[in-house]
């Protein structure tokens, strides 16, 4: 099969989406499918073999990040195209445009090599934007990865905004109804948890039949335990913490608690202190500066190693569609101390392979990680547990399996109505 992937930004480094698409595009292609992927910035670097088509993007964020790079144009009148100045400015006032002009754009990009090579299927991976549609009205078929609703992450930044302001701020930002209805005009849905599954049908009235729960996959060869020397009660967190759906804050308040029972030290995986506002503003205020190191970006064995060398990992999210950090660390050998936050359940087993507490409650976090700390054998249990339930469970090839079957259902309609939805297995 010929399959187009959509990725409104495709970087490894901007989040699990990014995952998701590096390594789910690698095992189609190794399953013999072609593979194009039209992407915003940052660019993805994806596989060899596997075609990547960049488009531009205008938006206000990314003249924050590469401001050379965005106003070094060889026409400088792109700046007033009414889509290109629309995107800048609806950025710059704080609303999340990128997957609505993302879509827009990339119709011409897909027309352009649909003419040249007829596409069997289109993927889009999150974005839903309204531009989706064009495409479809192309007559190729065209199914979605929704990894979780953008409704639940508004729901938890507007729960932690600290005035009115920042409130109607987090409100605006997300294009939660232009993906509602989006969502519900496409051939299929792909989530990749049943808690996933459960928040579409419920935030985007998609019924559960248009759907398939398809686990992600962890690449086992390269998360997996090292020989490193274990840093002494050393806790490690991966995540953005600036989203407040990943519960940082909590994680924080919960090292206040046990800022005088317990000689911890937190290994803070996320962007640069200096590009950071929450966590150093909460680590001020709580007198825990000295306990926290922050690595800022780091690659993907330098990540490996991290997590070996640590005595635990933790992932408070509020919410998770499926908890890449979890897995990950499962997959080196470590315990986890994550909350019951949407499909976290579904990774980490309780008392098994970590503990699972409620979400937002940083006692009930604190009292778990200090248990875990004192029992150096329950550790090494729970870590072994878990790097094998990852190798039974959560693997890639068998993702591309899976999703190569929702494929061909969409594009044998006769196949697909006599078809019952796949299980995750």
């Amino acid at each position: 099969m010929n399959i187009c992937f959509l990725m409104y930004h495709g970087s490894m480094y901007s989040g699990g989406q990014g995952i998701y698409l590096y390594y789910l595009t690698r095992e189609l292609m190794r399953l013999g499918h072609e593979v194009h992927v039209i992407a915003g910035p940052p660019y993805p670097i994806m596989d060899e073999g596997v075609q990547v088509h960049r488009l531009e993007s205008f938006s206000w964020f990314r003249f924050v990040e590469a401001r050379r790079e965005f106003l070094d144009r060889p026409n400088p009148l792109q700046f007033f195209y009414p889509l290109n100045l629309f995107e800048f400015a609806s950025t710059r006032a704080g609303i999340f445009s990128l997957m609505f002009t993302f879509s827009l754009r990339a119709v011409a990009k897909f027309q352009e090599l649909h003419r040249r090579h007829p596409f069997d299927i289109v993927h889009d991976n999150q974005g839903l934007g309204i531009g989706l549609l064009l495409i479809k009205s192309c007559g190729v078929p065209m199914v979605a990865t929704i990894h979780h609703p953008l409704s639940i992450d508004v729901r938890n930044a507007v729960a932690q905004a600290t005035g009115p302001i920042e409130k109607a701020r987090r409100l605006i930002y997300y294009p939660i109804f232009m993906q509602e209805f989006v969502a519900r005009r496409l051939d299929r849905i792909i989530t990749v948890s049943e808690a996933s599954a459960r928040m579409v049908e419920l935030a985007f009235a998609v019924p559960r039949q248009q759907m398939d729960v398809i686990y992600n996959g962890i690449d086992t060869d390269v998360f997996r335990p090292l020989r490193v020397a274990k840093q002494p009660n050393d806790i490690i967190y991966v995540s953005n913490s600036e989203d407040r759906n990943k519960g940082a804050l909590y994680l924080l308040q919960a090292l206040r608690y046990l800022r005088d029972s317990t000689d911890y030290r937190l290994t803070f995986v996320d962007r640069p202190r200096q590009q950071l506002k929450l966590a150093p503003r909460l680590l001020r205020r709580y007198g825990l500066s000295t306990r926290v190191r922050f690595t800022g970006r780091v690659t993907t064995p330098q990540l490996v190693r991290h997590y070996c060398r640590a005595q635990m990992s933790v992932c408070p999210s509020l919410y998770e569609g499926f908890g890449l950090p979890a897995a990950e660390a499962m997959a080196c050998g470590l315990p986890v101390v994550t909350t019951t936050g949407g499909a976290l359940p579904e990774v980490v087993e309780d008392g098994v392979t970590g503990i699972l507490v409620p979400p937002a409650d940083a006692r009930a976090l604190a009292e778990a990680m200090d248990n875990l700390m004192r029992d150096a054998p329950l550790r090494q249990r729970m870590g072994q547990a878990g790097r094998q339930r990852i190798l039974e469970k959560f693997n890639w090839r068998k993702a591309a399996l899976q999703t190569e079957a929702v494929y061909q259902r969409v594009c044998e309609p006769s196949l697909s109505a006599a078809s019952a939805p796949l299980a995750a297995s």
